[in-house]
């Protein structure tokens, strides 16, 4: 399969959102809202939660199903406010010891002027600096789009899962056969180029694992996926030096 059909395949419809983890996965989800500074962000959900019987912060980009839903959800693009949720949600876990997961699924960060007056990129730069020294476990899973800075201001994490038809580039590949070819048309093959697929970010050491998705969207699929997201966070506990490899990590890039 082509570099393009994957991209096509995280941008499909029928693909489950973050909710869906969500809503499958944990039980007691209670959602948060607000930065504390502005407003609340509708394309970032997130809240405390068990993950059977595990007291555990989640935090997931939403990007909605419906035409009003994806209104409301900006389209899974997040502004400045909702980074700032999320490193509150983080920061409170960090303080009751909560481990914290995260699902990622955006084409990038929200870029209207409104979010660049508002510290488009201090949100997220700050995020990163914050995650990365974060004293408690740290999951993320690309759910379908890992879309630039967008999509690493919520994956600074001990472990980083890609489902097997999700992608993770520093740019769409339309924007990049716009900068690279000057055709928007040819990012058929500006995909080819940026290595964004789950197996060559696997290659390239950027994730841990590749989810496959035989069974995606059923029972059996978010069960055996909470099974194993539980198994890695018990993992990263038990590590001492989890959080000084989780740096080592992000620098070895």
């Amino acid at each position: 399969m082509r570099a393009y059909d994957r991209v096509r395949i995280a941008r499909s419809a029928n693909r489950p959102t973050g909710l869906s983890y969500i809503n499958n996965i944990f039980t007691s989800f209670i959602e948060f809202h607000g930065d504390r500074r502005a407003k609340d962000d509708g394309a970032i959900v997130a809240g405390i939660a068990s993950l059977s019987g595990m007291p555990v912060t989640v935090v997931a980009i939403e990007k909605g199903r419906t035409a009003a839903e994806r209104t409301m959800r900006n389209f899974g693009a997040p502004s400045p406010e909702g980074y700032r949720k999320a490193l509150r949600l983080m920061k409170e876990a960090e303080k009751f010891n909560r481990p914290v997961i995260t699902f990622v699924d955006t084409s990038g960060a929200f870029c209207g002027i409104e979010a660049e007056e508002r510290g488009e990129g201090e949100a997220i730069a700050t995020n990163l600096m914050e995650m990365m020294d974060l004293n408690v476990p740290i999951l993320s899973v690309l759910i379908g789009e890992g879309g630039s800075g967008g999509a690493l201001g919520l994956a600074v994490a001990d472990r980083v899962w890609m489902l097997e038809n999700a992608v993770y580039s520093v740019i769409s590949p339309e924007g990049c056969a716009s900068i690279l070819f000057k055709d928007s048309k040819k990012a058929d093959e500006a995909a080819e180029c940026l290595k964004l697929t789950a197996e060559d970010a696997l290659n390239l050491n950027l994730i841990e694992r590749i989810v496959k998705e035989d069974e995606i969207g059923t029972e059996e699929f978010f069960t055996n996926l909470g099974k194993e997201m539980k198994s890695e966070i018990e993992k990263i506990k038990n590590d001492k030096d989890f959080k000084e490899k989780r740096y080592r990590r992000f620098r070895a890039f």
